[in-house]
C-alpha cells in the first residue's frame, strides 16, 4: 500500500517560486505595520510611556538581551511550554487512534472529553495553584489541557476519516497490528496531526504568557506583568515580539516535521 505524492521539475519550480514571493510579501506586511507604528507614535501624541517607538522598543530590547533578562525569562517559559505540549501530544495522539479505530471507547469517553473540551485552561487557574502550589507544575498543567483536548479531537477526526478500503486492504493482506499502523494509519494522519500540532502550540503560547501573569515569577508572561507595573511599556512590547517571533519559529518547526515525518512514513509504507 502506498501513500505518495510525486510532482515533476516544472511543479517544483512554481513552488519555489511561489515560497519565494510568500516571503517577500509577509516580509512586505511586516515592513508596513512598522511604518504605521512609527507614524501612529510621532502623530499620535502620546507619550513614549505609553506608546513607545520602534527605535525605543528595539533598544530596550537589546538592552533586556544584553542583561541577560529576556533570555531568562525566554527560558523558562520554553520549558513549561515544551513540557506541557510533549504531554500533551504523547497522550493525546494515542487515545485519539483509540477512539478512532474502537467504538467502545469512543462512547465510552467521548462525552466526558467533550464536556471538558469547551472549558477554558484559565478557569483551572484556582484549581491548578491550590493542587500544585506556585511555580511550574501549574503552568505546564495547563498548557496540558490547553493542548491535549484539540490533539485528541483532531487525531480521532483524522482516524475516522481514514478510507475504510485501506483497513480492508490490510485485512486481507493479514497486517498486524503493528502494520496497520504504520502503513496505513500514521501515513493517513500525519497532515491532520501535523496541522493540529500547529494549531495546538499556538495556544499552548497564548495558555502559557496567561498562566505566567499569576502563578509563576519568571517567564516572557511575567515580563510583561511586572514591565506593566513599572510602566514600561517597550518592555510589554518587547515581551510581545519574543512571543510573536517564537510562535513563527515554532510553527515553521511543526511544518518541516510534518514534512519529514510525511516523507518517513511514506518511505516505509512502500
Amino acid at each position: 500500500m502506498k501513500f505518495e505524492h510525486n510532482e515533476g521539475p516544472q511543479a517544483l519550480h512554481g513552488s519555489a517560486e511561489h515560497v519565494g514571493r510568500s516571503w517577500w510579501l509577509g516580509l512586505s506586511a511586516f515592513l508596513l505595520i512598522l511604518v504605521a507604528w512609527e507614524v501612529l507614535a510621532r502623530c499620535s501624541g502620546w507619550s513614549v510611556q505609553i506608546f513607545p517607538d520602534p527605535l525605543t522598543v528595539v533598544l530596550s530590547l537589546l538592552e533586556l538581551i544584553g542583561n541577560g533578562t529576556l533570555l531568562k525569562h525566554t527560558v523558562a517559559s520554553l520549558f513549561r511550554v515544551t513540557s506541557g505540549f510533549y504531554l500533551a501530544v504523547l497522550l493525546g495522539v494515542p487515545l485519539g487512534i483509540l477512539l478512532g479505530r474502537i467504538w467502545m471507547i469512543w462512547a465510552f469517553l467521548n462525552p466526558v472529553i467533550q464536556f471538558l473540551r469547551p472549558i477554558s485552561p484559565l478557569a483551572w487557574i484556582p484549581l491548578a495553584m491550590l493542587w500544585f502550589g506556585i511555580g511550574d507544575p501549574p503552568a505546564i498543567f495547563l498548557i496540558f489541557l490547553a493542548s491535549f483536548f484539540p490533539m485528541v479531537v483532531s487525531t480521532t477526526i483524522a482516524v475516522h476519516n481514514i478510507n475504510p478500503i485501506y483497513f480492508q486492504v490490510a485485512a486481507n493482506f493479514n497486517f498486524s497490528r503493528k502494520e496497520i499502523l504504520a502503513r496505513v494509519i500514521f501515513p493517513a494522519i500525519i497532515p491532520e496531526v501535523v496541522t493540529a500540532l500547529r494549531l495546538t502550540v499556538t495556544i499552548a503560547w497564548l495558555v502559557v504568557v496567561a498562566a505566567e501573569m499569576i502563578a509563576v515569577r519568571s517567564g516572557l508572561g511575567y515580563l510583561i506583568l511586572d514591565a506593566r507595573n513599572a510602566l514600561r511599556m517597550d518592555y510589554v512590547m518587547d515581551g510581545m515580539i519574543v512571543i510573536g517571533l517564537i510562535g513563527l519559529v515554532l510553527d515553521y518547526m511543526m511544518k518541516r516535521l510534518g514534512n519529514i515525518e510525511s516523507a518517513s512514513w511514506g518511505a516505509k509504507a512502500h
